[in-house]
Formats: C-alpha cells, structure tokens, sequence
C-alpha cells in the first residue's frame, strides 16, 4: 500500500508548486496542512491555490469550515486522517503540504497529551488577564513558566497561550515536558516528510515580500473588508490570522495602508522563522535550495530521495 508523503516549509517556501508536480509523478491527491485555508472566503491573505495552480490535482481540507468556527488539531487530526484513509485505499499517493506544525505533528504521530477541560476558571482568567493587561502581558507570564513553548507561539496568539499556560498550571508541568515525553510516540501515519526552504534566509524574506506585494495588489484589503462585513470577528481565531489582522487598522481609519503592508512583511517574516524552529525539531530530510532553483527542480531531488535515484519525473 501506498504511504502518504509529508511536504512542510516556511510560507512563501514554494510548497504549493512542489506538491502540484509531486502529485502528478506519484498520481497523488493534495492534503492541505494550513490552519488558515481551512476558512472558507479567506483565500488572497492564506495564499490558497487558484484553480489554475491546482492543475486539476484534487486539494482536500481546504474550505472546510466557516471563519466563526474555532478549529482544534484533534478536529483537523480527526477530518484529514479520514482523507488520508480514502486516498490510500483509491491507490493513491496523499501528499501532505502545508505549514502549520501541529497538523503535521498531529497526523505523523498519537501523542497523549494530559486532557485539559474546553472550559474551566482558569482559562476564563487568563483570557480575562490577556483583555486587561495585554496579549504580550499573558505571553510573557508563559514565556516565564515555559519559555520553549512560548518559542513557538508568537505573542497575539492569545488562545494558543491561554491553552499552554492553562496545561501548565492544572498538571504543574510545561507543554514542552509533556511534548519531550513524548516525542517518540506511536506513528499514526508512516511515510517520508520533506521541508523545503531556500539555502539563504534573505531569499525566504524576499520571496515574503513580494508574495505580500501581489496579495495587495490581488485585492487582499478588499477581501478583508468583505470578510468583517459578513460578520468576521476581528479578535476570533480566523480574525487574528496573518494577512488579515494586519489590515484591520487601515479599515479602522488608524494605519495607512503602507504602514499595513510593512507591518505584515514583518508579522509573515517572524511568522516563518517560528515556523522553523517547529519543523527542524522534527525528523524531516530538508531541502535546501538556491534562490535560481525551480519548482521541478525541488521535485525532482525530492523524488530522488523517495526512489533513490530513479525519478517518475525522468
């Protein structure tokens, strides 16, 4: 039987293009792996294949949810499995691209994670803490409890810190203990995984930069207007994610747009390098590329390296 193939990397990294020629060298489905392409209408600002990009190559959890809904990684976990499933017993190869950490984590590996309950006392205090004092307030209080796992989270990621800190104090132990407990837990799915990112960390930012450049010019604020119109809490899970955050601001009459745009060059830029530090604590075999390199080319070794030498793609 076939074994899914995991492709991860920074965003801007070029997974997309990757994934496209994989699938059509293995007769592979794509599975996203993004925690923003989830939400349905939200698709300048999470960089979502086009149906032209697609190439007629299925995608899957993709439009999956509505943007007041708040998604957990067992949730995604649970749907994307049963994906996984179907394209493996169709024959066929399931690629798995994306850049959100947990996703991959969650469907490569069963960890057992101490239950938290979904609501309780403290976590209505520490939500209530972030609105008075601060988001970074409430990220430096888990900064000092446990300072890798605030590593990981970028400091407006309230919920994310609310969760940490929330398993901190009800088991009395960091999330980061209970991930190196378990960090050789039972795989859930077997297969090889990949992450791509350029050899120079300047081409990364550049190829940010100008990916942030044709969002705008895509119609990126426009979409983001459209999205509070129809009801999108700014502060929900959906409202906070990058691309969209950045512009409420502009929307609110207090940034011009040019500030906006520098605000979340910098916001994607600091977003990749946490990215990073997520998949290189992974068992992933990298690949590392010049900025002249193309898409077949990264296929290409990525193929090599599955079938040691010999490539559909020849």
């Amino acid at each position: 039987m076939k074994q899914p193939i995991f492709l991860a990397g920074p965003t801007a990294s070029g997974k997309t293009a990757v994934a496209i020629l994989l699938c059509k060298a293995l007769d592979g489905e794509v599975v996203s792996a993004d925690s923003m392409q989830i939400y349905k209408g939200m698709d300048i600002g999470t960089a979502k294949p086009t149906q032209e990009e697609m190439a007629g190559i299925p995608h899957h959890m993709i439009d999956v949810a509505d943007f007041r809904e708040t998604w957990s990684v067992e949730k995604y976990v649970e749907l994307a499995s049963a994906v996984i499933e179907d394209i493996l017993q169709r024959g066929k190869t399931p690629i798995v691209a994306g850049g959100t950490g947990q996703y991959f984590d969650g469907l490569m590996y069963k960890r057992r994670f101490a239950p938290v309950q979904e609501t309780n006392e403290i976590r209505n205090e520490l939500q209530n803490f972030a609105e008075e004092q601060g988001n970074e307030a409430l990220w430096l209080r888990l900064k000092e409890i446990d300072p890798e796992a605030a590593a990981l989270i970028h400091p407006n990621n309230v919920k994310r810190a609310v969760r940490a800190l929330e398993i901190c104090i009800l088991t009395g132990r960091p999330v980061s203990a209970h991930y190196a407990e378990t960090k050789d837990p039972e795989r859930r799915f077997t297969g090889p995984f990949f992450a791509i990112c350029p050899a120079d960390r300047a081409v990364l930012y550049r190829r940010i930069d100008k990916r942030v450049d044709i969002m705008i010019a895509n119609g990126l604020l426009e979409e983001a207007k459209a999205l509070l119109e129809a009801g999108l809490d700014p502060n929900s899970t959906a409202g906070q994610a990058i691309g969209y955050k950045e512009l409420w601001p502009v929307l609110r009459g207090e940034k011009t747009l040019e500030e906006a745009i520098e605000d979340l060059k910098q916001a994607t830029r600091h977003y990749a390098k946490r990215q990073l530090t997520w998949f290189r604590r992974m068992p992933a075999t990298w690949i590392y590329y010049e900025e002249s390199a193309g898409a077949e080319d990264l296929a290409q070794r990525i193929l090599s390296a599955i079938y040691e030498g010999s490539s559909p793609l020849a």
